[in-house]
């Protein structure tokens, strides 16, 4: 049986499972687990230009040049374009 909601209790201690030390990088899987939370709790559909648009932000608001070149890998990944 498939179930149609999203469950926003869940989501809030899931979301907890992907927080990264202050210093860390959080690794590709984690932020795109990050991003789809960001969607499901948004009520949107998961779908590609949903996460292209959530990354696409993301990248707008990166602050260091790791920060960009990690948000740009998990872009290309998306696009299916690897370096």
């Amino acid at each position: 049986m498939h179930h149609n909601r999203f469950n926003a209790e869940l989501s809030s201690d899931s979301a907890n499972d992907f927080s990264v030390n202050e210093g860390e990088y959080a690794s590709l899987e984690q932020t795109l687990g990050q991003v789809v939370m960001e969607i499901l709790q948004g009520g949107m559909a998961v779908n590609r230009p949903s996460i292209c648009t959530k990354l696409l932000a993301r990248l707008s608001e990166s602050t260091t040049p790791d920060q960009e070149k990690h948000h740009k890998e998990l872009i290309s990944l998306l696009f299916g374009r690897e370096k």
